[in-house]
Formats: structure tokens, sequence, C-alpha cells
């Protein structure tokens, strides 16, 4: 037995340093797209970030960016590395559940109760090792995963703590009769208790560790199963609710009663709440211990030891308080921390019963009073309304619930309902099996083991017996584009089987992990029938699960091969080389499309955007990938301090306006006029408009913001409750224009100051102002040109409030100036020499040149949207005659960013008229017949596929009418004649 356990561990550990050299030789250098920024941001200054927050992943980041030596470009490495690192001892633990569970399939775990010490033979040990070796290494090599293992997200230590805990569970049904065994069960509830510092996903394993400890029992019944279910849901039910969200929410009352009601001050409620609750468990463990009940005793050590690991969250209303640059949500108080735990910003979703997405409201009803933390007191700033829906117009499981504009339409995809018409339960169950368990849960799980059919989103699993003849080349070469010829999955399936026949019990305990984190997280989030971004990553836990059949596929072949061969020895060696045909695919067929080792331009488009304003500006952005990796390159590299970045999506809220009104670092304060009591939660979130005749033609924009500040009687409105409202009377602002302030704060370029108009006249074409609105107007109104304001490019221009015809290009950024832009062929004024000077001498674009790197869809739109840019600043310079400028920049644009590497798109039928002016007649030509082949060869494509891709359909039609124009416009009449045919046969059956 000692002579196993230590090839066990060795072999364990060895498959750990494959991982972790895997893991660092693909890890992204710096901060990835979407919450990498922000969460790397957060780690190295210990801020505050999204609900509900990720305390003890945070501690660890903060921990890890020290071993950075000061180095600020080195931090998101090793933040980076924790992630590695933690999907390492992922793949360890797996490894070690794997050796668990096929070692009690071969040999008999007990025997009256008292622990085996028979030693597996050597046959016996290389099958139960390889099929350790294969399980972890296919795991380690699983689409999902390896994504998740490479940069800094909390996916990798949730997917830890479930292989933790799952294996910790299975060491303590081994050591049961030992009188010390409650000492795991009391391990894995301080486990599950840190692992809500990360992410909840953990949690989905309570009901399989349930069932390892009511199987230990053997006491089994039907009876038994049942009620071992409904306790591990009431203990899932007790920490998701009633320890998460449930604690604090009881310290808030206690908070607001005793400070609204007895006038004590602020935090006695929630002391006198701690003191009682912490005086229960006491006397509760002492009469535990006087009655000498175990299992009770267990049981609240183990509650208790959930706290101890729940407590990493009181690092955020800590961190809070101290008013950090990043504090989302402003969760100093126990109020706004409640809020922040149950991620109220982000609403709900119906469950189990519910109103579909075409049901009318017939009432509304008042919910749970709202507190903001006054001076001396808590405020009521409204209470929750819910809707009151008929019940006929409700459905168990209502899938089909999202009113959003767009959605229906995205419904329609998936089941036969018309606009309208009221959908049956079938069509809720439809949805919930083609979509949400489908295409959302399916096939990832394809991806992972079966093959994935590229990177473009909504990309389908690619199955043994489908080439390439056909494809379009985006398609067709895309490094994501993965065949694993189904190994994983028959190996999977026959490790599956072979624990049914084997050992019943242990299956049912794998197959209930990977419902519970795979098909149960689906049912649970509801998702719409349209994402962002690809929610893969959720599902990494029953991958997990399955990765554990994968291994035991190995064991079912060493079994046959035994029995065919007669040697156990060469059958555990045939079996496990064979089985590595699995990861060894998965690795080759996944190294370049995972290797992240060279990838930044996540960082620099960052940079590049805040290359474009000038100092001390402000820049309005909006969006995740537009945002976060701002954060990080201002909090960690202390790149261009001096510039505010406003998110357009959290300015209608009021802790961060407050935060906008704060200094940070270089960037003074926003400079608003309206106070706290004008924007806070419940006032003017939105100001709809109701004409007045007397300012209908323009009314000054800051009498307008004073009226708002005073809560004017001329603005307000009334509903049928009887409360009054702000609206806005005219759709039409004036702001006058101090010259003089202007040309001192340099905003205007030379040759456009003596176009400086003395008014700036506009039109909001709004029904409404939202709060986010209302501080743009303020801010404007005020600032008298003292600070420069911008708009990310990439910004939604509905948020530009009407100042479309003020915009001035000056990079990746629109600047508000007081010129009126008179040309209409231009979206904004390019202002030339500024912006040649920021495009081409102040931008970086590292390895974008480099045909060897991937970059997904995320990355491809940003030098997408920067290939606009270009393109605008040559056409002006070509308008002014300077061929040879404009030439420069084309040639730079396809140099830094060629089609090899970053392939053509939308933005670049455009450039084929400019280039044929300056002389690059080839390049012109080039880029006409090679765009006109992949649009025609992706919408012969895509046509045939679903209607999942009509967005894709739209771009290249869209392709195909620039080049028809372009074409025709450089001579190449042929060619364009050609091009408008087969645009028009698209076009029909579009139509169609």
């Amino acid at each position: 037995m000692l002579q196993y356990n230590r090839i066990n561990n060795l072999v364990g550990w060895l498959v750990f340093a494959v991982a972790t050299i895997v893991y660092i030789l693909t890890l992204e250098p710096t901060a990835s797209f979407w919450d990498s920024g922000e969460f790397i941001a957060s780690s190295y200054k210990l801020l505050v970030p999204h609900p509900p927050g990720a305390p003890f992943y945070l501690l660890l980041g903060r921990i890890f960016s020290l071993f950075a030596g000061g180095d600020t470009s080195q931090v998101a490495w090793w933040i980076n590395f924790l992630s590695a690192l933690s999907s390492s001892f992922t793949v360890l633990f797996l490894f070690w559940t794997i050796t668990i569970l096929a070692r009690r399939i071969i040999l008999p775990t007990a025997v009256a109760g008292q622990p085996v010490t028979v030693e597996p033979t050597l046959g016996q040990t290389i099958a139960i090792m390889g099929s350790g070796v294969v399980g972890a290494l296919a795991f380690t090599f699983s689409d999902s995963f390896w994504f998740s293992a490479v940069e800094a997200e909390v996916y990798a230590l949730s997917s830890f703590f479930t292989a933790f805990v799952v294996w910790a569970m299975l060491r303590w049904e081994s050591r049961a009769h030992d009188v010390s065994s409650d000492k795991w069960l009391i391990l894995i509830a301080y486990m599950v208790g840190l692992s809500i510092g990360a992410h909840l996903l953990n949690l989905v394993a309570i009901p399989a560790l349930a069932f390892i400890f009511f199987f230990r029992l053997k006491k089994y019944s039907t009876k038994g199963a049942v009620l071992t279910m409904v306790a591990s849901a009431l203990i899932l039910g007790v920490v998701l609710v009633g320890v998460i969200p449930g604690l604090p929410s009881v310290a808030g009352a206690f908070e607001v009663f005793f400070i609204n009601s007895l006038g004590l001050p602020f935090g006695a409620g929630v002391i006198i709440f701690v003191a009682l609750f912490i005086g229960g468990l006491v006397w509760a463990v002492r009469y535990a211990i006087k009655t000498g009940n175990r299992t009770l005793h267990t049981a609240l050590v183990s509650f208790i030891f959930v706290l101890i690991g729940y407590s990493s969250y009181l690092i955020i209303p800590i961190r809070s308080g101290y008013d950090p640059t990043i504090d989302e949500n402003d969760p100093e108080n126990i109020v706004s921390f409640v809020s922040y735990l149950k991620r109220e910003q982000y609403g709900d979703r119906p469950l189990l019963f519910g109103p579909q997405y075409n049901a009318e409201p017939i009432d509304q009803k008042e919910g749970g009073a709202q507190y903001i933390k006054g001076k001396d007191k808590y405020i009521e700033v409204g209470r929750k309304v819910e809707a009151v829906y008929d019940s006929k117009d409700k459905v168990l499981l209502p899938r089909l619930y999202s009113n959003q504009p767009g959605h229906i339409a995205q419904y329609q995809k998936w089941v036969d309902v018309r606009e309208g018409q009221k959908p049956s339960f079938s069509d809720n169950l439809s949805f919930l099996f083609r979509y949400q368990m489908g295409h959302m849960f399916w096939r990832y799980f394809g991806w992972n083991f079966v093959g994935r059919d590229g990177d473009i989103q909504q990309s389908g699993v690619l199955w043994p017996w489908e080439g390439n003849e056909g494809l379009p080349e985006r398609v067709a070469e895309s490094k994501a584009r993965n065949n694993f010829y189904m190994l994983p999955l028959v190996l999977g399936i026959l490790g599956l089987i072979y624990q049914i026949r084997k050992k019943q019990r242990d299956a049912f305990v794998v197959g209930l992990l990977f419902f519970f984190t795979g098909l149960a997280i689906v049912i649970y989030l509801n998702q719409p029938p349209i994402e962002p971004r690809e929610r893969d990553y959720t599902f990494a836990g029953a991958f997990y699960a399955f990765s554990i059949w994968i291994g035991l596929g190995v064991l079912a072949i060493a079994d046959f091969l035994r029995k065919t061969l007669r040697t156990e020895v060469l059958a555990g060696v045939l079996a496990t080389v064979l089985g590595l045909l699995a990861p060894g695919l998965m690795a080759a067929q996944g190294w370049d499309d995972h290797n992240r080792s060279d990838r930044y331009h996540s960082v620099d488009s960052a940079r590049n955007l805040l290359s474009s304003v000038a100092p001390n500006a402000i820049l309005f952005t909006n969006g995740d990938n537009d945002t976060f990796p701002l954060w990080y390159v201002q909090e960690v590299e202390g790149f261009r301090t001096d510039v505010r970045v406003a998110v357009l999506s959290y300015m209608n809220t009021d802790w961060y306006l407050d935060q906008m009104k704060r200094q940070a670092y270089q960037s003074e304060p926003f400079p608003m006029s309206l106070e706290n009591e004008n924007y806070r939660q419940g006032i003017n979130d939105y100001l709809p408009y109701v004409e007045r005749p007397e300012v209908a033609g323009g009314m000054d924009l800051k009498q307008f913001i004073q009226l708002v500040k005073q809560n004017h009687e001329a603005l307000q409105i009334g509903d049928r409750a009887g409360r009054t409202y702000l609206s806005f009377p005219t759709k039409n602002f004036v702001l006058n224009v101090d010259k003089q302030a202007v040309l001192a704060a340099k905003a205007v370029p030379a040759e456009r100051q003596d176009s400086i108009v003395s008014q700036m006249r506009w039109t909001v074409n709004k029904g409404g102002l939202e709060k986010k609105h209302l501080a743009i107007l303020d801010l404007i109104a005020n600032n008298n040109w003292q600070r420069p304001v911008y708009f990310s490019t990439t910004a939604d221009n509905s948020d530009f409030v009407g100042l479309d015809n003020y915009l001035q290009l000056e990079g990746l950024a629109y600047r508000i100036v007081p010129v009126l832009n008179t040309n209409p062929e231009s979206a904004a004024y390019i202002a030339k020499d500024i912006m040649y000077d920021n495009m081409m001498n102040k931008m970086s674009w590292r390895n974008l040149d480099r045909e060897d790197i991937f970059y997904d869809e995320n990355y491809l739109r940003f030098p997408a949207n920067a290939r606009d840019k270009y393109y605008q600043l040559a056409v002006a310079y070509l308008q002014e005659g300077n061929k040879a400028k404009a030439k420069e920049i084309l040639n730079h644009s396809l140099e830094k960013m060629p089609d090899s590497a970053i392939p053509y798109d939308y933005y670049i039928p455009p450039y084929v008229v400019p280039l044929h002016e300056v002389g690059e007649q080839k390049k012109a030509e080039v880029i006409v017949n090679v765009m006109s082949k992949r649009a025609d060869d992706a919408l012969r494509y895509y046509f045939n596929q679903s209607a999942l891709f009509d967005t894709e359909i739209r771009i290249n039609l869209f392709i195909m009418q620039q080049l028809i124009q372009a074409s025709r416009q450089i001579g190449m009449t042929q060619k364009s004649a050609e091009i408008e045919q087969r645009f028009m046969q698209y076009y029909g059956q579009m139509s169609r």
C-alpha cells in the first residue's frame, strides 16, 4: 500500500507539473478582455469590483502581484499565474479523484467496516495511473478550462475548490470509520466557505457530496435517497440564501431598526446582531458537547467554518469605506453591502413559475423598503415595485420571459411563436431543450470533447466527418477550428458505461456532479435568447465530471485487453497509450488558439484610446472591453492617470456619480453642479419629455440644470399615485460659449478658431433623459471648456445627447468643441494634425502583424475600429491634396494590421479608392479580389446555416455593396458587375 501511495503521489505531481508548464507557456502576459482588467486592477490595489465581488480571489491576487517586485508591467502576468496555478491544482486533485474511483472499481475498499490493505498489482497500478493521467490531461486541454486557466478570472479558482471538495469527500469516505474523520467534513465546510469568496459555482457540488455521505452509511433505501436529496438541497439553500445574503440582510434590518427607531449611532445594530448571533452559536455548540450529540456538534462546527471562510467578504465593506478609485456600488455600509451581495443592479429572472415575454401587468405591489445612509439615520428612498400578472399569463418554467427589444425575434429562431401569440408550456420546454440546453450547454460540451467549428460566436460542434470543403476562409483557417474526432467523447462514454456496470453508486455520484454543475445551472440561469459572448466557462464543473469518465474509459479498455492478451501489465500499458491519444489530440489541436503568450492588444487598445485625448480629459466609455483595460493601465501601470474615465453604463447610479466628484490620482473632480440630493437613488432616474411651448424653440442649458438642481415646479409633473417627478420641457438646448476660455484651453485647432460659435444649439432627440444624460449635460453646462471632454468612438452615439455636429475626431475619441461641423460627408470634423500625431506616433500595435498569434472576435473588433479611423484621416489629407501623407497613413495601417494576421474586415473596402488615388493600384485591386471572393464564399456558406448567423450575412452583404461601388470607381467595371450579380442573388435569398 505504501508503494502504491508513493506512485500515486509521484504521478499526480508529474501531471500537475505538465499542466503548470502548459499554462505558463500559454499564459497571457497582460490583461485580456472582459473582466480580467478589472480583476487585475482590483487585486493589485484591493479595490471593489462588480457585484457580488470575489474577495478571496482578490486577496490571493494581491499576494501574487507582490512577486512582480514593483515592476508594474509584470503584475498582470503574476495575477494571471494565479489562475494557471489554480488550474494546475484542479488537475492534480482531479487525478487523485480518478485514481480513487478507479481503484475502487478494481479492488474492494472495505471489509466489515475496516480498510483494505491489499496492494494493487503492477498491472492494476498501471491501469489506475493511466486512467488518472488520461482523465486529468483531458481536462487540462479541454477548451473551456484551458481558456480560463491563462487569464485573470475567478473560474479557475472556482474549479479548484470543486475539485478539492470532491477529492476531500472521497478521502473522508475512506476514513469514515476513524474517530477523527469529522475533520475532513470540517475542512470541506471551510473550503466551501472560502469558495464563496471566489464564485458560487462550487456550491452546486453539494448534492454529489451528500450522496457520498449517504452511500457510506450503508443503509440504502429509496426513502433515504430522497431524504438525502432534500437535505442537500436544504444545505445548498442555507448557504446560498440563508448565509450569503441572508445573514447580512438580517444584520441590515437590525441596523435600520436600532438607528432609525432607537437613535443609536451607525453600526450599533450590526454589532448587536453579531453579538447575539455569536452568542447563539456558542450556546448551541456547548449544548451539543454537553449532550454528546456528535452529529449536531459536527454540523455546527462545519457551519462555523463556512462562516470563517465566508468572512473574506468583510474586505468589501472595509475597502469600500476608504473610497477607492474603483468602488462599484459603494458597499461601505450594511445596507449597500446587502444590495451588492444580492446583485440587485442586474435585476431578476423568473425561475420556476412566472410571466412570459408578452404578459401584461395588471397591477403592481410594493416590496421591501430601500434605504441609503443619511447624516444621522438611514433614509428610505422608496420601495421595490413588483409587477403583478394575471395567473393565466404565468407558466411553469418560464423560459420565454424577456420583453427586451430584439429578444422576441431571437426567440422565434428557436420556437415557432408569433408576436402577440401566447407561448404554451411546450413552447417554453422547447426553448429550454433546444436553446438553453442544446445550444448553450451541449454545444459547449461538444466543443470540449468532440470538436469546435471556429471562433465566430454561435459556432457549432465540429464532427469527425466534417471537412473544410466549401467553407469560407474565416472558418476553414481559424486556429479555433479543432477536431478531436470524438475520441474524448467515446472514451468518456466507455468510462461512464464501465463505471455503471462496476460501481453504480459511484457512477450516480459523478452523474449528480455532472448534472448539477451543468444542466441544473442551465435551468437556474434561465439564459436570454442571445448573449454578448459565449458562456461555456460557466459549465467547467460538468466538463470536470465528464473528464472523470474519460479517465475511467482507460480502465474499460484495459479490462478488455486483459481478457484478450491475458496479461495485466501489457493491457494497462496499451490502454494508457491508447487513452493518451485523446488528450494528446486535444493538446495538438488546441495549442494555437489557447496560446496567448504574445498577445498584448487588449492593453494596447486601452493605451491607444488614452493616447487619443488631451491632458486632464474626461473620457466617456461604454462596455466592459472599452472600460476594464483602461482601468488596468491606469490603476496598475499608472498610464495617463490625468484622464477621468467615465463609464456611461454606470452613470445612471448615484454611487458612481459620487465617485466621479472625487479626486482620482491626477484627475480633478468631475465638474458637476448637481448634488447627491439631485441624483441619488430614486431621484431624477428618468426625466420624460413633456413639451412646454414657451421654450420649444430652445432653452438655456445652464438654466435647465439650475431648475433641476432647485427641483423647480416649472419642471414638475405628477403621476396617478400622486408622486412628483421632473421632466425636460424642450429638446432644443442652447449654450453660450466663452470664446476666450475656449482659446485659453486650446480646445480648437488654429485653423478652426475663427469658426468658434458664440452659441451652441442642438437637439436632444430622446423621449426622456436618463441620469447619465443629465450628468453629461450638467458637465457641458459647467465645464466652461476647462477640461477636454471626449466620447470613445466605440460608444453608442445615442448617448451623445445630440451633440453629434460639435464633435472633433482626434484619434480613437471624439472631442466636444464649440465649432459646428459643416461637412456632410464626415460624422465629425477631422483634426488632422492632432489625429496624425496620435495615430502615427503615440499608438502601439504590438504583434498585430504576426499571423502565428490567434486573435478571436473580441480582439478583432478593436483593430477594425482603428482601421476606420486611419481611413478617415487619410481621406482628410486627400481632400486637401496631400497624397503623400494619405499614402503614408494607409500603408501604415496595412503594415501594422496586415490581412495575414488581422483579416480584412468591413472597414477595408473604403480603402480601395484612396489607395488607388495615391498610386497603390495593385493593393486596391488585391483588396477587391480577395474580399469579394471571401464575401461570396461566406454568404454561400452562411445561407446554408441556421438563422443564428444573420449578422455574418448582413456584414458580408454590406462588404459586397461597398466593393461594387469601390471597384467601379477605380475602373474595375467587369469585376464590379460580377460582384453586383452575386450580391443580387444573395440579396434575393435574404428577402425570401
